[in-house]
């Protein structure tokens, strides 16, 4: 058995930073991570920083921005990067503070943890491996600490009527930018609907549901020819998946079927670019946020395959015009990013899948700025935003999505500690900076990896005052925290006086 004062379940971008931290306050800190590298999305094909307000980015998040400017030569905050240089970061971040990083060690999901009352004494891998605490820190994206230590917490969308919301819930179905006909043989019903089309959307305008919205892998594409792997035909592509999406070019749509936002090293992060038809695997996700290992390994090669898919049929598929084929046929794999896995990112996107019910839950109304937060540990600024959930029949018998929106918020606003912190009564020793206490419609927002970020790091402080004074989490004073927190940069508060620079609170999807 390996002891530690903390223990770090998940070497995300949140994982990474709150062991740093650790290291820097003088705790024996181990991250477990369940894959095959650390540093989560940031290192995994999400080069385009959802930054939001960056005055609301401090401590370990903005220095690892400033370290990533190094790696290039430059001076100042690097918002834009390719996969490679983060994880050069992360792992020099490792490398200096001396972490034992644990990668390919998962859970043992049916009775991997071990508790004495309120306390989780110590959690065992699928290995065998047992790792001993004083304070755990779950960073996974998935929160499966968090629940297999049987901590409250949800999947899906509240209902508005839960929270006093407008934008949580079932939302009201929106029309395609050209009509589509749902059915396998257009006009005809008893022919079946489409891959992923549903009949309805389930439920009535701001009811609730166990659906989540759509995720994906961040492509990392280059057009470089020394460095370009071809992306081929892949096993197991079917065609009918791609019905939509001929259907939206015979009627004329010619969107951006995927992102080519461009990072150094002449590479992409190509992310989702519409909410109807580019790289999200819409409705492929739902069963997700709480299936075991294997299911989840079946839903991301059915993303993988879905989206190689996708650029093999834009490049190649004679129902694709010429003049689009044209547009995607330079694009493939960067030869040197991802050689642990076929040069394919190693990191679904899962932008959302259990979220706790904690000591206190950050709404829509907390986004907005219309409730006070006593114990901030931490700002977001990004829009509120949800991608597509789902595809429906609308009333007219065409095709209609459900489920996106993109609020922008006003300002920076608090996150609470008690969001972090799980009911008393359920873990005294566990903090949760991913998965966190918030409604889906606020979590749309705080979902940003520069966010990730600072929460890992100020969950650390917290755990590491818990284990000098012997405190559960629930008792950690505040005003300590705050003291740590003001010596490691972290900003919660840009004062009364302070303006959101126009144009940076988020750009849709």
């Amino acid at each position: 058995m390996e002891r530690y004062d903390i223990v770090v379940y998940g070497g995300t971008s949140a994982g990474i930073m709150a062991a740093v931290q650790a290291a820097r306050m003088g705790m024996r800190v181990v991250v477990i991570e369940p894959g095959v590298r650390i540093g989560g999305l940031t290192a995994s094909g999400l080069g385009a920083t959802d930054a939001g307000d960056p005055a609301a980015i401090g401590g370990l998040a903005r220095q690892f921005y400033e370290r990533v400017g190094r790696y290039y030569g430059r001076e100042g905050l690097v918002w834009r990067f390719e996969p490679k240089a983060a994880l050069d970061v992360f792992q020099s971040y490792a490398a200096e503070h001396r972490i034992p990083v644990r990668c390919r060690e998962r859970l043992d999901l049916a009775a991997g943890v071990r508790r004495n009352g309120t306390r989780i004494e110590a959690i065992r891998t699928e290995s065998g491996r047992t790792y001993a605490g004083s304070v755990f820190i779950d960073a996974t994206y998935e929160g499966d600490l968090m629940a297999a230590a049987g901590v409250s917490h949800v999947i899906g969308r509240e209902a508005n009527a839960e929270f006093g919301e407008t934008l949580n819930g079932i939302r009201t179905l929106a029309p395609l930018p050209h009509p589509v006909d749902p059915y396998r043989v257009k006009g005809d019903p008893a022919s079946g609907l489409l891959p992923r089309v549903n009949a309805s959307p389930g439920g009535a305008v701001g009811e609730g549901d166990c659906k989540t919205q759509a995720y994906n892998f961040r492509m990392c594409l280059t057009n470089d020819p020394l460095n370009r792997v071809a992306i081929d035909k892949p096993p197991g592509y079917r065609e009918a998946e791609y019905e939509l999406l001929f259907r939206l070019i015979e009627q004329g749509c010619e969107e951006l079927f995927f992102k080519l936002t461009m990072m150094p090293g002449n590479k992409t992060d190509s992310n989702n670019s519409t909410p109807w038809c580019s790289t999200d695997y819409i409705g492929g996700n739902v069963l997700y946020p709480e299936a075991d290992y294997r299911v989840r390994e079946e839903i991301c090669r059915a993303h993988e395959r879905y989206q190689r898919g996708l650029v093999w049929t834009l490049q190649h598929h004679p129902r694709v015009p010429e003049h689009i084929r044209e547009v995607y046929k330079p694009w493939g794999l960067p030869r040197d990013e991802f050689i642990e896995n076929r040069h394919w990112p190693p990191v679904l996107y899962v932008r959302e899948a259990r979220r706790m019910r904690g000591e206190a839950v950050v709404t829509e109304h907390t986004a907005l700025g219309r409730e006070a937060v006593p114990d901030a540990i931490a700002l977001g600024s990004y829009a509120m935003d949800s991608h597509t959930v789902q595809y429906c029949v609308g009333g007219d018998g065409t095709v209609h999505t459900e489920g996106h929106f993109f609020v922008r918020v006003p300002a920076p606003f608090p996150i609470s500690y008690r969001a972090i912190v799980p009911k008393r009564a359920e873990c005294g020793n566990l903090l949760v900076p991913v998965c966190l206490s918030a409604t889906h419609a606020a979590y749309g927002s705080v979902r940003m990896e520069p966010v990730f970020m600072i929460l890992g790091q100020s969950a650390t402080i917290a755990a590491a005052i818990a284990v000098e004074r012997g405190r559960a989490v629930q008792d950690v004073d505040y005003g300590d925290w705050r003291r740590a927190a003001d010596a490691c940069g972290i900003i919660t508060d840009l004062g009364e006086d302070y303006a959101t620079p126009e144009g940076t609170t988020g750009n849709p999807l």
